[in-house]
């Protein structure tokens, strides 16, 4: 088995998503600049008061920088050990991690990017969307579509942000989707594969990341696969 370096993470900066959910920022100690590629994930390790030692991976919702910090986008879950722990993580407080892994990133060559995420499967997407955007010549001037799918409005994590790049950047599209929507709703309505089609539909050229819970993630891919897309222009990473 290969060994893999530990570091120390120290929570610098919690904010609010929901009643459920926070944004949680982190700087790597003893660690000038941490390096990765957006849309890579860490895996986080704590030992529980009768010994136990807890790992659960999660997906970096920040870009890279010339810094040592990186973000997260976490739901308590009801009974879950690490999530419920680090949600109640107090500011300077630490958790051991290691990583970066994975290889849901952005892949060669460049084309038309489409989005697809429900829930905290958005955060690979706002560290990919912001180090794109940072730098015309990363996104050669293709274009980007997310579309975001939640029960309410209140559920939409980083709405502001996503409004706001899509105010500034004429390449990224930014469709929000709500299935629960109340009535002061002006945007999409439904669950995010009833849109897929409009931006898909005969656009094999362009290639899909997707993101959240496993049936969604299938419901996703069946559907680019019956709109004639190959399935090495589908990426999608899995959280249940």
């Amino acid at each position: 088995m290969p060994q893999f370096k530990t570091y120390t993470a120290r929570l610098v900066r919690t904010l609010p998503l929901s009643d459920y959910t926070k944004h949680l920022e982190f700087e790597m100690k003893d660690l000038p600049r941490f390096g990765f590629v957006a849309g890579q994930w860490l895996s986080f390790k704590h030992r529980k008061a009768d010994g136990e030692e807890i790992t659960r991976a999660y997906s970096i919702a920040s870009p890279p920088g010339e810094n040592n910090r990186f973000a997260l986008c976490l739901n308590r879950v009801e009974n879950g050990f690490m999530s419920n722990f680090l949600c109640d993580l107090p500011e300077g407080g630490e958790i051991e991690c290691q990583g970066p892994f994975g290889d849901f990133i952005l892949r060669p060559p460049m084309r038309d990017l489409l989005f697809i995420a429900t829930g905290t499967g958005i955060a690979p997407f706002r560290g990919i969307l912001q180090w794109l955007l940072a730098d015309s010549t990363r996104h050669q001037n293709k274009s980007m579509t997310l579309i975001f799918g939640n029960r309410t409005e209140k559920d939409i994590y980083y709405h502001e942000e996503f409004l706001d790049l899509a105010e500034r950047h004429e390449k990224f599209r930014y469709l929000p989707t709500l299935s629960r929507g109340d009535e002061r709703w002006a945007g999409l309505r439904g669950y995010v594969q009833e849109h897929v089609p409009d931006i898909a539909a005969g656009r094999s050229d362009m290639h899909a990341y997707i993101c959240g819970l496993d049936k969604m993630v299938k419901a996703n891919r069946d559907l680019l696969k019956s709109l004639g897309w190959d399935r090495k222009s589908i990426l999608y990473e899995k959280y249940d």
